[in-house]
């Protein structure tokens, strides 16, 4: 399997430990965020990985170099602009000539997903776009009223409202790629409107497995407490 990480983010949610590392290098215990998640993806088959890197890339490629020491190929598809977390797909597929379905990450994602099961359920599915999802249910922190008319018929208590997120890992065919205008700033949620107007099949597979994004301190706070 090979997999794309996007560690081309400025990280400002969690600055200013940011304004010195970029936020995949930034440690979880005693390893950055990104070393954890290569090392994980190596255990799961992952042999060659593409970085798309862009703010203080070249404290990434010193640190992960070729990637040998970590036991896979690591190449890197530096951004001379930001081009959102869809539009360094295509730059990395038209650049290093990929020809089969790929992983895809976001670089701040600490989880025990099963990447090959993932995959393969992709094959499987003959998708064009598989996305990793789970449930999460928002409590309204207030009384919602229902109406009719002026009248009230009723008032709830703090009512949970289930949904289903993104969870930032996906899988990806080349030729859906080809929806994602060159050049150009293009976020996932973009690619996978664009398959589904298209016509192309979007699968949901649902992430059981432990699965955090590391967005603000107080998550990398609780992520290090888990890793002593």
């Amino acid at each position: 399997m090979k997999a794309i990480i996007l560690a081309g983010g400025l990280g400002t949610r969690l600055r200013p430990l940011t304004f010195a590392v970029p936020k995949p290098l930034i440690p979880v215990g005693e390893r950055p965020i990104l070393e954890i998640l290569v090392e994980n993806l190596k255990r799961h088959g992952v042999s060659d990985i593409y970085l798309a890197v862009g703010y203080r890339a070249e404290l990434i490629q010193v640190y992960f170099q070729d990637g040998r020491q970590f036991g896979v190929n690591i190449q890197y598809s530096r951004e001379d602009k930001r081009l959102g977390t869809a539009g360094p797909l295509r730059l990395i597929r038209d650049r290093f000539e990929l020809s089969e379905p790929v992983l895809v990450m976001n670089a701040d994602i600490m989880t025990k997903l099963d990447f090959q099961e993932f995959y393969q359920t992709h094959l499987k599915e003959a998708a064009a776009i598989t996305v990793g999802i789970r449930p999460y249910e928002h409590v309204v922190p207030y009384g919602v009223v229902q109406m009719d008319g002026g009248r009230i018929r009723a008032i709830e208590e703090r009512p949970r409202l289930p949904f289903h997120i993104n969870c930032g890992i996906y899988v990806v065919s080349p030729d859906v790629l080809s929806l994602v205008p060159k050049d150009e700033f293009f976020d996932m949620p973009d690619l996978i409107g664009a398959a589904v107007k298209t016509g192309h099949k979007v699968f949901g597979y649902p992430i059981r497995e432990e699965w955090v994004a590391i967005e603000s301190l107080g998550d990398l706070t609780e992520e290090t407490k888990k890793d002593r």
